[in-house]
């Protein structure tokens, strides 16, 4: 099924569903692993993501399970980060690589790559214990199925709405902080704040959609691209930091002076992209956005009580 979640049903029992497919179909590629060990390390990781958006909408409600059940999510998935990692800068070097300005500039990102596989080469070869990590994976994944049990959410479609509503505005006003700290010192660390801020409101809406399409998918949409742009700023400030804890692995100092001109120029670029799709798809009042999808709820739920 898709990642929505059903006004029209009981929340807790939706709840469960939503993160119980998730938790399964993480286990299902771990376990089956079609493309192999290392892509399906990146599908579970996906599904990670959309748990961890998941429960941030019980936290006004079960604090406790959620920071738990975050803990246990985040920690699994780091666990099985390192291939990923290192693939995700190769994949940046080559973006850089179809954006190049000349024939010299395109060279040095092609040594870069070039020396980025051999390093991703040897961090999957050196990484003897995958099996093992990815079998702790699948076990973290079937007790946090278990765990699914013990959550005790307050029942009612009003108070449904409420806390619904209480995550939206805190998730909200913590983006507009994010998007704030951007503008006023434009580090990397305030533009992935803004980054997993967006991934969470793009899952939100996506979970979500069903209370009123027209206008939520086409938010979903945009909130999509801004994601993708500061997907891109995230990978290019992880390659600066691998460029400057390991400067002899990309070659002389001309190359090392393309390479570090490709990124500077890309980044300024994808980052007032992102600012200004930001400012666009956070331009509303918090307050105001979650009154709204309390309101929206409580119509769709209305089903339910009828």
């Amino acid at each position: 099924m898709a990642f929505r979640i059903k006004a029209s049903d009981p929340f807790p029992g939706e709840f469960r569903r939503v993160a119980r497919e998730q938790l399964l179909k993480a286990i299902h590629v771990l376990a089956e692993q079609p493309d192999g060990a290392h892509a399906a390390v990146h599908a579970a990781r996906k599904r990670f993501k959309r748990l961890r958006a998941l429960y941030r909408l019980i936290e006004p409600d079960a604090k406790a399970f959620r920071q738990a059940e975050n803990a246990r999510i985040r920690d699994m998935a780091r666990s099985l980060s390192a291939v990923r990692d290192a693939t995700a800068l190769v994949e940046t070097v080559d973006y850089l690589a179809g954006l190049a300005a000349s024939a010299e500039e395109f060279a040095a990102l092609g040594a870069a790559s070039r020396a980025l596989v051999e390093r991703r080469d040897r961090i999957a070869s050196s990484e003897m214990d995958l099996p093992r990590k990815i079998e702790a994976a699948i076990a973290t994944c079937h007790a946090a199925i278990a765990a699914l049990d013990t959550l005790d959410l307050p029942e009612g479609n009003g108070r449904t709405a409420k806390r619904i509503a209480r995550a939206w505005r805190r998730q909200g006003l913590k983006a507009r902080r994010a998007l704030a700290a951007c503008r006023e010192m434009p580090a990397a660390e305030a533009f992935h704040d803004l980054r997993k801020c967006g991934q969470v409101a793009w899952m939100h809406l996506t979970l979500l959609e069903d209370l009123w399409p027209a206008s939520l998918q086409a938010r979903r949409r945009e909130m999509k691209h801004l994601v993708d742009e500061l997907g891109h700023e995230h990978d290019l400030s992880v390659l600066t930091e691998a460029v400057n804890e390991s400067p002899d692995l990309f070659g002389d100092s001309d190359t090392l002076a393309l390479l570090l001109g490709a990124i500077i120029t890309r980044q300024q670029a994808v980052r007032a992209d992102a600012l200004a799709l930001a400012e666009n798809v956070f331009a509303g009042d918090a307050e105001w956005e979650a009154e709204i999808v309390r309101l929206l709820w409580q119509k769709a739920a209305r089903r339910l009580d009828a």
